[in-house]
C-alpha cells in the first residue's frame, strides 16, 4: 500500500509541476509521460482488479469437484451409516486440511454425524442452505468481509438418486487476498521503475525535439543584441529546418527592407539636399557679383524657381506616400465608370504628349463600372501614362487599353519608349529607384511615381506586372477587382 500511494504521489507531483510551466519542452515531456504510462495504468487496473475474482471463482470451481468426488466416496463406502471408516474419515480431514478449512457432514435428520473441527458433532444444524442440500440442490457463496468461502453439497445414493446428507464446507480465502496484495505491491514496484524509465526517456525526447528551437531562440537573442548578420543553423527534424528556412527567408526579406529603408533615407536626403545645393550655388553666384545683367539675373531666377519646384514635387510626392502607408487602408470607394475615367486621364495628358508629337491612344473592349477610390487610382493611372509619355521617343506612342470579365477588370498601358533593362525590371517599383537617374532629372522625375502606383493598386487588392525590352518599348498590366473586398 505504501508503494503504492508513493507511485501515485510521485507521479501527481511530477505532473503538477511540469504543467505549470506551459513550455513546448514541458508539453513535450507530459504528452511522452501520458501515452507512455496509460497502457500500463490500464493494465494495471484492468487485470489487477479482476484477478481475485478469478482466483475465487476458481476456487469455488475447484472445491465443488473435490466436494463432488467426496460425496461419491462417501455414499460408495456406506459412511453415512457407517461413521466409523477410519478411510472415509481420513478421507474428509484431508480434503479439510488442503484448503485450511472445515467440512461438517450432516445426515437427513439434519445430525452433525462429521466436523472437523469436533466441535459440533451429533448436534443439529438447521439452516437455508442445509435444506437446500437436502432437496438435492447445491450452494456456493462468498463472503468477501470475512474472506471465506462456504459450498453446501448434496450426498446422494449413486443408484437411487436418493439424498442421504449434506456436506459443507467452509475454506479461508486469505491466501487468495495476501496473494493479490503481494502481486500489487510487485505491480507496482514495476510500475514504479516503468514510469522513472518513461519519465527519463521522456525528458531525453523532448530535449531532442526542443534543441533545435534552442538553438533558434539563441540565434534570435544575438540578433535582438544587434547581431543581424548572426547566420540561423538550426539542423534537427524535416518540419524544424522548414521552420529554419522560412525564418532565414523573413531574416533575409528583414534585412533587404532595413538596407532598403536606409537607402531610401540616403536617398531622400540626397533629393532633397541637390535642388537646395543648386539654388545656394546660383545665389551665391548672383550675390558674388555686382551690377548683374537683367538678362544673366533673370536666367538665374528661372533656374531658382525651377530647383523650387524640383524640390515642391519631391515633397509633394513624399507626403503621398507617407499617406498611402499610413492609411492603407482608408479609401473612399465610389461606383466608378473606368471608361470615362481613363478618358479624362489622357484628355488631360495630351497637350504634354502633344509637345513631343506623341499619340495617345485608348482602345475600351467594352463598357467597366468598378467599386474604386476615383482620386487615387486616378493618380496612379495617371503615372503611368506620364511615364509612357516621359521615356518614349518623339513621335512616339502610347496606347491605353481596357477590358474586363466577370471578377476583374484590367488596363494595359503599353508604349514606344526605350524600354527597361531586364536585369533592373525588379526594382523599378522601389522608392528612388530610376534606371537613367541623368534623364529621370531631364524630365523632372523624382523616382516615386511608381512605388506610389504599386501602393494605390494593392490598397485595391490588385496587382501590376510589367514586360519591356530595351528600346522596344514597355507594356505596364493592372488588376483590379470589380468589386471591392474592405
Amino acid at each position: 500500500m505504501f508503494i503504492r500511494n508513493g507511485v501515485w504521489g510521485i507521479i501527481s507531483k511530477m505532473i503538477n509541476k511540469i504543467w505549470k510551466r506551459k513550455s513546448m519542452r514541458v508539453c513535450l515531456i507530459l504528452f511522452f509521460i501520458i501515452f507512455g504510462m496509460t497502457p500500463l495504468l490500464f493494465f494495471r487496473f484492468s487485470y489487477f482488479s479482476s484477478y481475485e475474482r478469478e482466483m475465487v471463482g476458481s476456487r469455488m470451481s475447484e472445491l465443488q469437484n473435490q466436494c463432488n468426488i467426496l460425496s461419491r466416496q462417501l455414499t460408495t463406502g456406506n459412511y453415512m451409516l457407517d461413521q466409523f471408516s477410519d478411510t472415509m474419515n481420513n478421507a474428509i480431514v484431508t480434503l479439510a486440511n488442503y484448503y485450511n478449512g472445515r467440512i461438517v457432514v450432516v445426515d437427513s435428520n439434519l445430525k452433525i454425524i462429521k466436523d472437523t473441527y469436533g466441535l459440533l458433532e451429533r448436534k443439529t444444524l438447521l439452516s437455508d442452505a442445509v435444506i437446500m442440500g437436502l432437496s438435492g440442490s447445491n450452494k456456493a457463496y462468498y463472503d468477501d468481509k470475512n474472506e471465506y468461502i462456504e459450498i453446501t453439497f448434496p450426498i446422494t445414493d449413486v443408484t437411487t438418486k436418493e439424498v442421504l446428507g449434506v456436506m459443507v464446507a467452509s475454506v479461508t480465502t486469505e491466501d487468495i487476498r495476501e496473494q493479490h496484495k503481494e502481486l500489487l505491491e510487485k505491480a507496482d514496484v514495476v510500475l514504479l521503475a516503468m514510469a522513472a524509465v518513461i519519465a527519463l526517456t521522456a525528458f531525453l525526447m523532448a530535449d531532442l525535439f526542443v534543441k533545435p528551437v534552442k538553438r533558434m531562440v539563441s540565434a534570435f537573442d544575438r540578433m535582438a543584441q544587434g547581431h543581424i548578420d548572426e547566420k540561423l543553423q538550426i539542423g534537427g527534424f524535416t518540419e524544424i529546418e522548414r521552420v529554419g528556412e522560412a525564418t532565414r527567408k523573413m531574416l533575409a526579406r528583414l534585412k533587404a527592407l532595413d538596407e532598403s529603408r536606409q537607402e531610401f533615407v540616403s536617398n531622400v536626403s540626397h533629393e532633397l539636399k541637390t535642388p537646395i545645393t543648386s539654388m545656394k550655388v546660383l545665389a551665391d553666384s548672383l550675390l558674388s557679383q555686382e551690377e548683374v545683367p537683367n538678362e544673366l539675373y533673370k536666367e538665374f531666377m528661372v533656374d531658382i524657381a525651377a530647383e523650387i519646384d524640383r524640390e515642391s514635387k519631391i515633397i509633394t510626392d513624399l507626403l503621398s506616400l507617407m499617406k498611402l502607408d499610413k492609411n492603407a487602408t482608408v479609401l473612399n470607394i465610389t461606383n466608378m465608370d473606368m471608361n470615362e475615367m481613363l478618358e479624362l486621364i489622357l484628355k488631360r495628358l495630351r497637350p504634354i504628349a502633344a509637345t513631343r508629337n506623341i499619340e495617345l491612344v485608348f482602345e475600351s473592349f467594352r463598357s467597366v463600372t468598378a467599386e474604386i477610390d476615383e482620386v487615387k487610382l486616378t493618380l496612379a493611372f495617371s503615372n503611368l501614362v506620364e511615364n509612357a509619355i516621359k521615356y518614349n521617343y518623339d513621335d512616339g506612342w502610347v496606347k491605353v487599353s481596357l477590358n474586363a470579365d466577370h471578377k476583374y477588370f484590367y488596363v494595359k498601358v503599353i508604349d514606344s519608349g526605350v524600354g527597361i533593362p531586364e536585369d533592373v525590371q525588379d526594382m523599378v517599383f522601389e522608392r528612388f529607384y530610376r534606371v537613367d537617374k541623368a534623364r529621370s532629372r531631364e524630365t523632372g522625375g523624382t523616382g516615386l511615381g511608381l512605388s506610389i502606383t504599386k501602393s494605390i493598386i494593392l490598397m485595391h487588392n490588385g496587382a501590376i506586372k510589367l514586360f519591356s525590352r530595351e528600346k522596344e518599348g514597355t507594356t505596364f498590366t493592372v488588376r483590379i477587382p470589380l468589386r471591392h473586398i474592405g
